[in-house]
């Protein structure tokens, strides 16, 4: 018998089939719709269309809410009705990346290799080794992927490349690597030109949109650290000559909303490289505004609006500096040197701003 007259689609998600399951799914993954039969055994067929539960799970993530857990078994899935010579694109085990890679593969017959990042996405997982080329070779051992296919290519999504040797790839498994688009939205095209990407499909962009969607679980993550601070503050207040208000929690907030929102909205407009210093800078301008609004510089004040003018634009250069792992705007060694330049001087300047708040406050 062929190959191609052993892969056939056996049955539903619904129903069982005696073959082995290359790739195990729960009952609860709603968007694997059946079974495709294959030499090494049954592989789940995944559908292209976002359900509702799909959606509120991306909008959870997005706002930091059972972030780590949003992932998907690792393993080989299928999309339509894939055979011996349909393409193979590998991606990660984050749902949310997962979601936004089927999507985009309606009317295709492809498989779908998802290697074990521990749920993180492509960029950053190829950056902490989990999207690596270990990982490759042993998933396509443990799919026997070698005896699905009878080509040898993989084509893998273009951010993943600085985890993935491809010549050691090459010369481990005979599969050779081929790197795809940027964009999930360009992989058609990509695949109906005979795997040649234009010079648009290469092209990494950081768009205001792309940054924006990124604030929610910087925003909730602020906000939890944020709860101490005010348990600090309530304390404070007990035993305070001048107590915290009104006036200093919007202070706060605005220095937590300009690094977490702000500033990566205006990334590009703010001058500089460094996001450390972005965040600073447009901290720095909200602190000004604020001090100067409540009338801080005046003697009696001086030393609370000095206190402010180091702590307020530290904490927006911190948060800012927190998207240094999701943009393209610096590379993971720009990312080390900037952090251990600003963490020093963030660290030093809240510390003595803290200092001089709370002496201001606790004074008679």
């Amino acid at each position: 018998m062929k190959m191609s007259d052993e892969m056939s689609c056996c049955c539903s998600a619904s129903s069982c089939c005696s073959a082995k399951l290359i790739t195990p799914y729960s009952n609860n993954d709603v968007w694997v719709t059946g079974e495709v039969r294959t030499p090494k055994g049954n592989v789940p067929v995944v559908s292209t269309g976002l359900r509702l539960q799909d959606i509120l799970g991306a909008w959870k993530v997005r706002w930091g809410i059972g972030r780590m857990n949003y992932k998907i078994s690792p393993g080989l899935y299928a999309v339509g009705k894939p055979g011996p010579t349909s393409p193979v694109l590998v991606s990660a085990n984050y749902k949310l990346t997962f979601d936004v890679l089927r999507k985009e593969l309606s009317g295709l017959d492809c498989w779908i290799l998802i290697l074990d990042t521990k749920g993180i996405n492509v960029w950053c997982a190829a950056g902490k080794g989990t999207f690596g080329t270990d990982e490759l070779v042993a998933r396509i051992s443990k799919t026997g992927l070698s005896e699905i296919v009878s080509h040898r290519k993989l084509v893998l999504p273009q951010l993943g490349a600085s985890g993935i040797s491809a010549h050691e790839v090459t010369r481990q498994t005979g599969f050779s690597v081929v790197y795809g688009p940027v964009r999930a939205k360009d992989i058609k095209g990509f695949l109906a030109s005979g795997l040649k990407a234009t010079e648009e499909m290469r092209t990494v962009r950081f768009s205001m949109w792309d940054r924006l969607v990124l604030t929610p679980v910087e925003l909730v993550a602020a906000a939890r650290f944020s709860l101490m601070v005010f348990g600090v503050m309530f304390l404070t207040n007990l035993f305070a000559a001048r107590p915290f208000g009104l006036a200093d929690f919007i202070a706060y907030a605005g220095a937590v909303v300009t690094g977490t929102t702000i500033a990566p909205l205006l990334l590009p407009l703010v001058p500089g490289r460094a996001f450390a210093w972005k965040g600073w800078l447009l901290g720095l301008l909200w602190t000004l505004a604020v001090v100067a609004y409540n009338g801080w510089f005046a003697a009696g004040s001086s030393l609370l609006a000095i206190g402010y003018l180091l702590v307020l634009p530290s904490l927006s250069a911190y948060l800012a500096m927190n998207f240094t792992g999701s943009s393209t705007y610096t590379s993971l060694s720009g990312v080390i040197k900037e952090m251990r330049t600003a963490v020093p001087l963030i660290a030093l300047s809240s510390i003595a701003g803290t200092v001089l708040v709370l002496i201001s406050s606790l004074r008679a």
